[in-house]
């Protein structure tokens, strides 16, 4: 697999596998890449009836299956922008995806559709359910041809949350895409007889790129929808699988299960990332799976993935993030605008080719965040500034310090503080509310609410509760509210964070 191949479109990754070879494991069964590719002409000949408009957005919100899978294929040879939605989002923060995306399709199951109420759904937006538009394809007959489009249009916007205000779309070409995925399966060195179980949400850029790097390689993947650890284990072993990429709260929970010699030695790779593995959780994990190779890897949604650590150098260096994955180029940069210096600490700055096309319809975020790279930069152009602070030792290896913002990580999610606090304040049951991650060792970090009630609100204490559940996902869902009667504020008027955080973190221990 050499790093010089051309870089295509999208939906030319259904053309790689042998076609005799197996590229998916549904409930219904297995297809085959030549199955795949007639399934990916005919979803997009369908889309293509439904959106006229070269470039519009498309979304989908449903669990994994047939059409979650064949979508980032199908959309991008239709010439549309797939808008993938987490399934486990709620109503609140699917209108306002499908408002900011300005998406004109929407495909979903029909038990969340039955969630939506009057006005989450935008003028000019249509409504298909999943299964019914796997159907209507095939009625339709239509197929089209691999795409000849220019692979630096838009592919994906994929939501992700930041540190401020509501989820923003991460903008992706297709060489975006293409690059990523060939990227992961050269260092993973993934081959066409690899089986790759997909747990991962196929809205993130880390569980999209399960299904993207392994057809690259010519491989097979199994996508899961799981409820506990022991389902994954289940599976591993039902489909021979040899490749599962997942978050470090699932592999403290597989470490923890009691796992077949013979079952555990048929996994050759495991992957990590949103969040840093313990060096506890890394010997467990060596110990359970000796025949795997282990990678720890770092990445952020605006320029795909940056580092990934050898497996061989595990053992030696289990906390580093290891160096650039090929396409990347990887500079930490100090306070003075030069490179830091071995040992320096300084702002880790991603340039090159996987760098995204910024945040759709939001340039002063794009701006922030998308700038000029660095004098240094061999690619030069824009350049992701990640705002997370990192060391880079003699041997070249980056090691993680911490964040510049206040994003929570929680199971692998980046959550959006100022979301939740939104949704809180929504209620008129408070007056300031203040989201923090605390430290957990499950979940990286678990949210926590500090709120002060509203005068002359009535039964806060068990309406509050009631309000989040309904309007939050459960990855956002408070561990604990805390009642205080006074915020506490720093010198710039806000509120103290970092006080807050400290007061609630006391009340935890006391």
């Amino acid at each position: 697999m050499s790093a010089q191949s051309p870089i295509r479109t999208l939906d030319h990754l259904a053309e790689r596998g042998r076609a005799e070879a197996p590229a998916l494991v549904l409930r219904e069964g297995t297809i085959s890449f030549e199955t795949l590719r007639t399934r990916v002409a005919t979803l997009a000949g369908w889309l293509s009836e439904q959106v006229h408009e070269k470039g519009a957005r498309v979304a989908t919100w449903a669990a994994k299956g047939e059409l979650t899978c064949l979508m980032p294929l199908a959309a991008a040879r239709a010439g549309l922008v797939h808008v993938p939605i987490n399934p486990v989002l709620k109503r609140t923060q699917v209108a306002h995806i499908l408002a900011d995306s300005g998406a004109r399709l929407l495909i979903a199951t029909p038990a969340r559709l039955r969630t939506l109420e009057d006005g989450d759904v935008p003028p000019g937006c249509t409504i298909a359910e999943d299964v019914s538009a796997l159907e209507q394809a095939v009625d339709l007959g239509r197929s089209l041809p691999p795409s000849n489009a220019d692979p630096h249009e838009l592919a994906a916007i994929l939501y992700t949350s930041g540190s401020t205000g509501r989820p923003k779309g991460v903008m992706l070409s297709h060489a975006n895409m293409w690059l990523g995925a060939e990227s992961v399966a050269a260092y993973l060195d993934l081959r066409d007889e690899d089986r790759t179980l997909a747990v991962l949400p196929l809205s993130f850029d880390y569980g999209q790129n399960q299904l993207l790097s392994t057809w690259f390689a010519g491989g097979c993947v199994v996508p899961l929808d799981y409820l506990v650890a022991r389902d994954v284990m289940k599976a591993v072993e039902k489909h021979a699988v040899t490749t599962l990429a997942a978050v470090p709260p699932l592999w403290v929970q597989l470490s923890e299960l009691d796992w077949r010699v013979d079952t555990a030695a048929r996994l050759r790779r495991l992957t990590n990332s949103g969040g840093a593995l313990t060096s506890d959780l890394v010997r467990r994990l060596r110990s359970l799976f000796p025949e795997a190779r282990l990678f720890p890897m770092y990445g952020l949604t605006e320029a795909f993935r940056s580092t990934y650590l050898e497996p061989s150098l595990v053992d030696a260096h289990p906390t580093s993030m290891g160096r650039a994955i090929p396409h990347a180029e990887i500079l930490v940069i100090n306070d003075r605008g030069d490179i830091a210096a071995d040992g320096e600490e300084g702002e880790l700055v991603h340039c090159g080719p996987l760098v995204a096309k910024g945040y759709w319809q939001d340039a002063e975020r794009t701006a922030e965040r998308f700038r000029p790279a660095p004098t240094a930069s061999q690619y030069g152009g824009i350049a992701v500034w990640s705002g997370d602070r990192v060391k880079r030792d003699a041997d070249g290896l980056l090691y993680f310090v911490g964040r510049r913002d206040a994003m929570i990580k929680s199971a692998g999610n980046r959550i959006s503080p100022q979301e939740i606090e939104e949704v809180a304040l929504a209620t008129g049951l408070v007056a300031e509310a203040a989201a923090l991650g605390v430290p957990d060792e499950r979940l990286g970090q678990a949210v926590h609410l500090a709120v002060r009630v509203a005068p002359e609100a009535q039964d806060v204490s068990s309406e509050l509760p009631r309000r989040l559940s309904q309007d939050l996902p459960n990855f956002m869902q408070p561990r604990s509210i805390h009642w205080l009667e006074v915020m506490p504020i720093g010198p710039n008027g806000k509120i103290d964070r970092v006080a807050l955080l400290a007061q609630v973190s006391a009340e935890l221990v006391a």
